[in-house]
């Protein structure tokens, strides 16, 4: 646990090698430092130490209800320093790339690389939204105590159900891969914990998402590495094209077939093994 304030904590997870390159690992939305272990094997492997934060509203984290995707800086920097970090590789899966992108605009001295797996985009770089994602930022914006409850639903069935309820909300139906037993208990466990204390984190971000995100991402100064799969229903490949053209550093690395979790599954080997 760090403190961001008088009053705020955000908890984080290590993963990997203590003594390692590091890397911060942004989670989804929702999420929490649980997502993390995903990335345990190839850090171990390439000697990469991960830090995972819970953002504000998560796991154990404390809640943040106003903060918006501007405010990322805040709580990313409190971790570096408390685990002793100048600069660091960051990697975002879905709803964590705006904070990842977020951050490299308000810290360039901190980050050296930014990848971006499946990561939402901006609503200005066009592309359809997806109805369900639609349907969630309308309830978060007009009805937030409603989806709050709707949420705290899915973790009581998540907790108790087979992983593929939880799976099932990130894989497109006629998937030719399947996808690793570790994978899908890890990713019950993330959504788990996401809302173990608290659902404002996923409310805040599903609102934070769909309107203006205060960043601009033409400012950013280091290289950025975009990673989407063709066939993800969460973030339509158009939209990436749209977030690719908006970044002057960014490079599209377009995984064919892919939904939105096997995008992350076929590219963390990849992301996590670079030497950078």
């Amino acid at each position: 646990m760090v403190r961001i304030d008088g009053e705020r904590e955000i908890a984080y997870a290590e993963y990997g090698r203590s003594n390692g390159t590091p890397l911060v690992f942004f989670h989804g939305t929702p999420g929490s430092r649980r997502f993390g272990a995903l990335l345990a094997r190839g850090a171990r492997r390439h000697d990469v130490r991960v830090l995972a934060p819970e953002r504000p509203g998560y796991g154990r984290s404390s809640p943040w209800p106003n903060r918006s995707i501007a405010d990322a800086a805040e709580f990313v920097t409190p971790v570096l320093d408390d685990a002793g970090v100048d600069t660091a590789r960051l990697v975002a899966f879905s709803g964590g790339g705006p904070y990842a992108l977020s951050t490299a605009v308000a810290r360039p001295e901190r980050v050296d690389h930014v990848d971006v797996i499946a990561g939402a985009t901006p609503p200005t770089v066009g592309g359809d939204t997806p109805a369900v994602q639609r349907l969630l930022t309308t309830m978060a914006t007009r009805a937030p105590s409603v989806l709050g409850g709707l949420f705290r639903g899915q973790a009581w069935c998540a907790e108790r159900l087979d992983p593929s309820f939880v799976v099932g909300q990130y894989t497109a139906s006629g998937g030719d891969d399947p996808v690793p037993d570790r994978v899908a208990e890890t990713v019950k466990a993330d959504f788990v914990e996401a809302f173990a204390h608290h659902r404002c984190g996923a409310v805040t971000e599903f609102r934070s998402t769909s309107t203006d995100w205060g960043v601009d991402l033409g400012a950013i100064e280091a290289d950025v590495d975009l990673w989407y799969g063709t066939a993800d229903t969460n973030v339509p490949f158009a939209a990436a094209r749209g977030l690719e053209r908006t970044i002057p550093t960014a490079e599209m690395h377009a995984l064919d077939g892919a939904d939105h979790l096997r995008t992350l599954v076929r590219s963390v080997p990849d992301v996590v093994a670079a030497d950078r």
